[in-house]
């Protein structure tokens, strides 16, 4: 099999009956994971959620960090955020770093139990002095105070740390446990905009757990290959206000 798989579908649509490799993202098992029924009208019956806002200024933070960060990889230096926080490590230097990279591609692995093809677009990639790779994930925000990782919708950001590691590891790959979250903050207390925006940038390290990733792909393997939808997640706001539109339809 292909390194980086390619699906023959047009839509990237669930038959129990084919054997072909199912191509399943990091996201799409979070997916599963927040809503069983969500997870199921979309990649068995083709019905996904409504499509959310783009974060335009994320992902120019996220590229500004990656080219400051290539930068090091380059040189085989430390960026200063490691220094600062006391990482002895360098951005890891990898043919494929950039197909790791980029979305609808990024790091894969096929999954023979399942037939699932994992993949998951990483941020970046560390290395310490000892050989381990430490995955890294950017994020950006505004808010008052500092950042952490205590608020409770942010066990999907864990979650997606733990998947990348996991990942990294059925490739081969000797990863560490422990990965770093380089936050940035945007600043709202400066005196004016003057047309640029200043960010507090903070390196939070995160020790994963993936062990749940083996069990939850047997989950997805058996919930796609029943006919019947499972049920909705009780705290699912999508599934609530279907069934609120159905009722006063009604």
């Amino acid at each position: 099999m292909s390194k980086y798989y390619t699906p023959r579908r047009t839509r990237n649509i669930y038959e129990p009956s084919s054997d072909e490799p199912f191509k399943l993202s990091r996201s799409k098992v979070d997916l599963f994971i927040e809503c069983p029924k969500c997870f199921y009208l979309d990649r068995r019956l083709g019905v996904g959620r409504p499509p959310g806002y783009p974060f335009s200024l994320n992902s120019a933070v996220d590229s500004l960090l990656k080219k400051e960060f290539d930068i090091h990889r380059a040189d085989k230096t430390a960026h200063p955020l490691m220094e600062q926080y006391g990482i002895d490590a360098v951005p890891f230097e990898h043919e494929d770093i950039d197909k790791w990279r980029e979305n609808f591609v990024g790091v894969q692995y096929y999954h023979k139990p399942t037939n699932f093809v994992l993949t998951g677009a990483i941020d970046d990639v560390w290395v310490n002095p000892k050989g381990e790779l430490l995955i890294a994930d950017y994020k950006a925000t505004s808010k008052d105070g500092e950042v952490d990782l205590d608020a409770d919708w942010q066990i999907s950001y864990k979650r997606q740390m733990e998947f990348y590691q996991w990942l990294m590891r059925q490739n081969g790959f000797d990863v560490s446990s422990v990965g770093y979250f380089v936050y940035a903050n945007g600043k709202t207390d400066t005196k004016a905009f003057d047309g640029k925006l200043e960010f507090d940038v903070k390196v939070i390290p995160y020790e994963g757990d993936s062990s749940w990733v083996e069990p939850t792909l047997e989950k997805i393997k058996s919930t796609l290959d029943a006919n019947n939808v499972p049920e909705a997640d009780d705290d699912c706001d999508f599934c609530r206000y279907r069934k609120a539109v159905v009722e006063v339809g009604e």
